[in-house]
């Protein structure tokens, strides 16, 4: 419950920046962190492409200097962009001054005014500097499917645990997610689309 969903006193912390969405309506945001790779994201954007869903994918500036064309296929395709730092870096663990050059040079490449902080912490400093230039999206449902410990079956659960009215699921695009996302996400989708969900983006 602490990883799935942030508690409230945690949501405290970084007042001003964005949990969930519509409280009052039945749609949901779907995003995606730590792409684009070619081993991945194009699977990805293909199966967004089957049930015509737009997403937000939060990305890693390395890897869109690494693969421009998988990151320009994200944005053809009509979904939103965000910076999620240069070398998805942890602002726990690196003086703010480091970690607010490294969030400028991944903005240098990934011109979004969305920002999405990588495993969802930061120093309150950097949180305050970067809300003055970003619009810091946070997340409602994180599936986990980054985790060795989940199999696909337990990722998919988690977003029929955790899902409501706004909510902001996370998958990840990366390797580490693998064949977890690959075989829950198709399932999530399915199944938010039965219980009536609708898709939007997130906009800037």
């Amino acid at each position: 419950m602490l990883i799935e969903r942030a508690p409230k006193l945690y949501r405290n912390l970084y007042r001003g920046s964005h949990w969930r969405f519509n409280k009052d309506k039945k749609v949901v945001y779907l995003t995606f962190d730590d792409g684009p790779i070619p081993e991945i994201t194009p699977w990805v954007l293909d199966l967004l492409d089957k049930y015509n869903i737009k997403a937000t994918f939060f990305c890693v500036g390395d890897n869109v200097r690494k693969f421009p064309e998988i990151y320009r296929m994200v944005q053809d395709r009509g979904h939103t962009v965000g910076n999620h730092t240069f070398h998805h870096v942890q602002g726990l663990n690196i003086p703010t001054e480091s970690y607010l050059a490294d969030v400028k040079e991944a903005g240098k490449l990934i011109k979004s005014k969305l920002f999405r902080p990588p495993h969802g912490h930061m120093r309150l400093p950097q949180f305050y500097a970067l809300r003055k230039q970003y619009k810091v999206i946070m997340w409602d449902v994180v599936t986990r499917d980054y985790s060795r410990l989940k199999t696909a079956g337990q990722v998919f659960e988690i977003v029929k645990k955790y899902t409501r009215n706004g909510s902001i699921i996370v998958f990840h695009d990366s390797i580490k997610s693998g064949d977890r996302m690959k075989a829950s996400l198709p399932q999530s989708i399915e199944w938010l689309l039965e219980q009536g969900y609708s898709f939007e983006l997130i906009e800037e």
